[in-house]
C-alpha cells in the first residue's frame, strides 16, 4: 500500500498546463507538467501533494500528471482558481527508507493563512501570517507548520499571526518566493498537536453531573 504521508520537503516546482476544466466526475481536473524523473513515480493511483494538498493521480505520462478536485477541495484551497502557467509546489510521498527533512505531513488543509507581511533581507526573508481561526492553539514557537506544501519552523507568535523565516534557497526552489502581500498559504498544523490535544482531552477528568450528586438533607 502506497504511504500517504510528506515531509513538507518540495522535490520540484510544477506547472499548471491549462486552466482547471470541470471533468466527468462532476469534479475539477488540473493537468501538471513536471519532470520526467518525477514522472516515473506518478503512476495512475499515486499520491501527489500539489501546494501541500494531497492528490490522487487519475491520468499521466512522464512528463504530466492530471489529479482530479472534488468539490470539497474545492471549497477548502484556492487550487480551482489557478490559472494556466502558475507554478505549483510538488512532492511526492514518503517511500520506505527515504530521510524525514521536514515533518510529517498529511497534505489535508487545515486552513486558508493570508500574509500579511514580508520582509526581504540579506540573510533570509521573514513572513508574518495570519492565523485562520481556530487554529492558534496548534502552533508554537519553534513549532513546525507547512504552507503551500513546505514544512517551516514557528519563529515568532503574536496574537492572531505566527512569523517563519525563510532562507533565500528555499525562496528559489519553491513557490515562496513569488508570494505577495495577500496571498492566501494552504496551512496544515503539526498534526503531532492534534494527537497530543486529543490525548489531553480524553484523560481530562469528566464534570460531576448534577443528576447522580448526593443531595443535602435539611
Amino acid at each position: 500500500m502506497e504511504s500517504r504521508v510528506f515531509t513538507g520537503i518540495v522535490q520540484e516546482i510544477g506547472r499548471l498546463k491549462s486552466d482547471p476544466a470541470p471533468s466527468k466526475e462532476g469534479g475539477v481536473r488540473l493537468v501538471i507538467a513536471h519532470s520526467p524523473a518525477l514522472g516515473r513515480h506518478l503512476e495512475r493511483g499515486a499520491s501527489l501533494a500539489v501546494e501541500g494538498v494531497c492528490l490522487t493521480v487519475v491520468e499521466g505520462t512522464r512528463k504530466r500528471s492530471e489529479v482530479e478536485l472534488s468539490r470539497e477541495t474545492l471549497a477548502c484551497t484556492r487550487l480551482g482558481r489557478l490559472q494556466r502557467g502558475d507554478e505549483l509546489n510538488l512532492e511526492r510521498p514518503l517511500a520506505m527508507g527515504d530521510a524525514l527533512g521536514g515533518h510529517w505531513v498529511q497534505g489535508h488543509v487545515d486552513g486558508l493563512a493570508p500574509l500579511r507581511r514580508r520582509m526581504d533581507q540579506e540573510e533570509h526573508s521573514r513572513f508574518t501570517v495570519e492565523i485562520p481561526r481556530g487554529l492558534e492553539r496548534y502552533l508554537v514557537e519553534k513549532g513546525s507548520v507547512t504552507l503551500d506544501g513546505v514544512s517551516l519552523t514557528v519563529a515568532a507568535l503574536d496574537g492572531d499571526a505566527f512569523e517563519v523565516a525563510l532562507l533565500p534557497h528555499t525562496l528559489a526552489v519553491t513557490t515562496l518566493g513569488k508570494a505577495r502581500v495577500g496571498h492566501r498559504f494552504h496551512l496544515e498544523v503539526d498534526v503531532l498537536a492534534k494527537y497530543v490535544e486529543r490525548m489531553v482531552a480524553a484523560r481530562a477528568p469528566e464534570p460531576p453531573n448534577p443528576s447522580t450528586a448526593p443531595r443535602k438533607r435539611g
